[in-house]
């Protein structure tokens, strides 16, 4: 996964922040997840109550290195107070995240707009 740091696009919306990854999430290595995980995290750590979206639109499918990725994060964001939502998931991701059961640690929301009025409320 070369220009890994373009995998994921960061943005504020007020005191959220949404995190997309790229398509190619799905071939992340496992040798890259610490890379991913500063990237990803620095953000979080920033804030006093964490309020993150990860906007899976953008993603087909993703494995155990990605989900990884959201483990921690969502760890870090609660141990803070803080709380972590998902948008966008295709059919497959949904299906993924109900087989591991991670569906009933995470608010699913159809849209991005969605879960940002939902964090926002």
């Amino acid at each position: 996964m070369s220009g890994f740091a373009d995998s994921f696009q960061l943005k504020w919306h007020g005191q959220v922040v949404v995190v997309t990854p790229a398509a190619d999430v799905e071939s992340m290595r496992w040798d890259l997840i610490d890379q991913a995980a500063q990237i990803v995290m620095e953000p979080i750590a920033q804030q006093s109550v964490p309020m993150v979206i990860f906007d899976l639109s953008e993603v087909n499918y993703f494995g155990s290195v990605f989900l990884a990725l959201l483990l921690r994060c969502h760890k870090l964001a609660k141990s803070r107070g803080g709380e972590l939502v998902l948008s966008g998931a295709s059919k497959m991701a949904t299906e993924l995240l109900r087989i591991t059961a991670l569906d009933t640690l995470w608010a699913m929301y159809d849209t991005k707009a969605e879960a940002l009025a939902a964090l926002d409320g």
